[in-house]
């Protein structure tokens, strides 16, 4: 049910739009000088009127019955008609710069009438991400989401692999990346089980590096640099959307070796749980090599680790305790601020940044 609005409100509305109409421009408008005009030739017409009815004002209790009062002379009710004149003159004009007021900025009234004032200041900023909207602003809005973002290319023979045993290692590629990557247990810190079955436990050094980052992780060879992480103490996935945009390809390895080389982009929307939301984008180069078990010492099926390099920004720039840690720009955090060349997360088009710490251009 609307509330039927008092005088005294619209007395009060009236000044707040007065006071309002000193931003707008200061020259009346053509119809705000005829109104003034036309009451100002009214007022004329009125006192020349007043002066033939009356004419001069008798003296007080001339002819009078003793104690008779004549009423307030004439003077002094053309004063009071002439006060009430200029007051009903200044409303017009109050009006009708109201009118024009509205005219510019119709919020001013929605929000009076609303009190939506306070909320249409505090509006965040256009680019800023927001529980509801997490991509908001964000380049990364556009992008595809999860597993199926990471689309497999057609399998074709290569370093004497047929198209079967080609195809089956950029499959597992792919499983790799999503296990590493968007496996909600992996992304609280978890064990990435899945993905370490699928690597070749029979690699030189590789497999023993990375089982020592998991249960060891360090400064110089934390486990972020191939799975992502997060402290579940600390913040939260926003959401269980993340997006995803890259590529995967296969080049020719030595002979019986084929190469699976892939670039993806993730943009993660984290929540420390106040409503406050930062995107921690990470960029993964990782080159995947599947062998020939008749040329090469391997485990068949499994796949090799040749090469990986990453970058994340808007983290601090320490992962201490295996996780990449957020850095919300509201929040005073600890660790080492990114200081270093300003770089745009979401530019894929030239190489990993894996040395330094950089500025992030943009969230």
């Amino acid at each position: 049910m609307d509330r039927e609005i008092s005088d005294e409100e619209w007395a009060r509305f009236g000044e707040e739009v007065a006071r309002e109409s000193a931003d707008a421009p200061k020259e009346p408008s053509a119809r705000a000088r005829m109104v003034t005009e036309r009451l100002r030739r009214e007022e004329e017409e009125r006192a020349r009127a007043g002066r033939r009815r009356f004419g001069r004002a008798p003296k007080p209790g001339a002819g009078d019955p003793p104690g008779w009062r004549t009423g307030p002379a004439w003077q002094e009710m053309q004063g009071r008609g002439r006060a009430k004149r200029r007051l009903k003159a200044a409303a017009a004009i109050v009006v009708i710069a109201g009118l024009a007021l509205v005219a510019l900025r119709p919020e001013l009234v929605i929000d009076k009438l609303t009190g939506e004032a306070g909320g249409r200041q505090a509006a965040a900023p256009p680019d800023r991400p927001t529980l509801k909207d997490p991509f908001r602003g964000s380049p990364a809005a556009q992008w595809a989401e999860g597993a199926a973002a990471i689309e497999v290319p057609a399998a074709t023979a290569v370093g004497g692999l047929g198209q079967e045993q080609v195809g089956q290692a950029l499959e597992k590629a792919k499983r790799f990346l999503v296990a590493a990557n968007l496996d909600p247990a992996v992304l609280r810190g978890e064990r990435p089980k899945a993905a370490l079955e699928l690597l070749d436990p029979r690699q030189p050094e590789v497999p023993q590096r990375v089982e020592r980052s998991l249960a060891q992780p360090g400064a110089e060879n934390p486990p972020v640099t191939l799975f992502t992480r997060f402290d579940p103490a600390e913040v939260q996935p926003v959401g269980d959307v993340v997006k995803v945009r890259g590529s995967m390809r296969v080049e020719a390895g030595e002979p019986g070796e084929a190469l699976v080389v892939t670039d993806y982009t993730f943009v993660h929307p984290m929540t420390k749980g106040d409503g406050s939301v930062q995107r921690t984008i990470v960029r993964r180069q990782v080159t995947f090599a599947l062998l020939d078990p008749a040329r090469w010492d391997t485990t068949e099926g499994r796949l090799q680790l040749r090469r990986y390099d990453s970058e994340w920004s808007n983290v601090r720039c320490e992962a201490t305790g295996g996780f990449l840690h957020p850095d919300f720009p509201q929040v005073v955090s600890g660790g080492t601020k990114a200081s270093g060349e300003l770089t745009d997360p979401y530019d894929r088009t030239g190489p990993v940044h894996s040395e330094g710490c950089r500025t992030a251009s943009r969230s």
